[in-house]
């Protein structure tokens, strides 16, 4: 990716299509997804951007990711996937399978947000609901396709290679710079991936001098990448999770996390894990800044919080966070949080 590449005449993250190949791209899937708002934050001393990707077409970044894995699916004439998901990624399958005209089955937690399993219904995808963690879901769901197209978003590099945009996005909208350090929900970590990629691309067309530090973020009570990044390991091992109101990176086997861990560790960067209260905090801070995110969003703004604190980044230059969930999707949920907020 350079410059001279960017499609200006193009919507959204399409202007970027050089670096997301299509046999006929005429013929793309697409809402107009991307080109969100990216608005200024000072937090306590910190110079933060927020990267507003819950304004999607269907409310979360999983959009760019699924325009360009549902669009190279259909160039293959695939006509009928199962995924899996926690909500979102799900919603999203849901939507831009039935623009594309493909039959779409999503499995999902029976946990999962009931303002997400409306989308996958309302799209005229079917929903199920599988008993237990999100790890039984995508076994139930692999198991159901042994004689269906599996499109597992975790598994996709399409998909990777969609969210990527984000990260050009952010370095032209701060004026083709890179920023010091990004902040990035990571449960199975295609935000980190993605990020990955597009700086690396950037870099070695020389657009910039240095890839921003990596801060992948976690909630403590599932936070299989912040435990082997801590032990030093080159990839996670499964760990036993707890309940946490960040649902949509609650993931306990990472199936890219060696990836993951090791984008990371090549920026300098770092895993960080958050309390339910830190990260509910953070839901409630940014809602009185006027941004409605789902909680697990609002991980970054408890990221924010602690390295404001602490110092060390923020210091060459700026800040980016990317708010992945509109609150829209968990509104029942926040309602009972401000009723009854976790304790730790």
């Amino acid at each position: 990716m350079n410059g001279s590449r960017i499609r200006s005449g193009e919507q959204g993250m399409w202007r970027y299509g050089s670096s997301l190949p299509l046999e006929r791209p005429e013929e793309k899937v697409s809402f107009g997804e991307g080109w969100t708002p990216l608005v200024r934050e000072e937090w306590n001393g910190l110079n933060l951007f927020l990267k507003l990707d819950f304004v999607c077409p269907t409310g979360s970044y999983k959009d760019r990711g699924m325009a360009y894995l549902v669009s190279r699916l259909r160039e293959l004439g695939v006509r009928e996937v199962i995924e899996d998901s926690s909500g979102n990624a799900g919603a999203s399958m849901a939507a831009y399978c039935a623009r594309a005209g493909i039959a779409c089955r999503v499995f999902v937690p029976d946990y999962t947000s009931e303002g997400k399993c409306v989308q996958v219904s309302s799209y005229g995808a079917l929903l199920e609901r599988i008993p237990g963690t999100r790890e039984d879901t995508a076994r139930a769901a692999e198991k159901a396709a042994e004689t269906v197209f599996y499109a597992g978003h975790n598994w996709s590099p399409w998909f990777a290679h969609g969210i990527k945009t984000f990260a050009f996005e952010l370095w032209e909208q701060l004026g083709f710079t890179a920023p010091e350090a990004v902040l990035l929900p990571a449960g199975q970590g295609s935000l980190v991936l993605g990020c990955a990629l597009a700086f690396d691309e950037l870099h070695a067309s020389g657009e910039i001098d240095t890839p921003p530090r990596i801060f992948a973020l976690q909630p403590r009570n599932c936070a299989p990448l912040e435990d082997a990044f801590r032990k030093g390991r080159s990839s996670p091992e499964r760990v036993e999770k707890r309940e946490t109101i960040a649902e949509g990176i609650s993931s306990a086997e990472p199936v890219r996390g060696r990836e993951v861990l090791k984008a990371v560790k090549k920026t300098g960067g770092d895993i960080l894990s958050f309390s339910d209260r830190e990260i509910w905090d953070g839901c409630v801070e940014l809602a009185r800044r006027g941004y409605f995110v789902e909680p697990t969003s609002a991980i970054v703004a408890a990221a924010a919080e602690r390295l404001s604190r602490e110092g060390g980044v923020g210091r060459k230059g700026p800040v980016a966070a990317v708010l992945t969930g509109s609150g829209l999707k968990g509104s029942s949920k926040i309602l009972s949080l401000f009723s009854s907020p976790p304790e730790d």
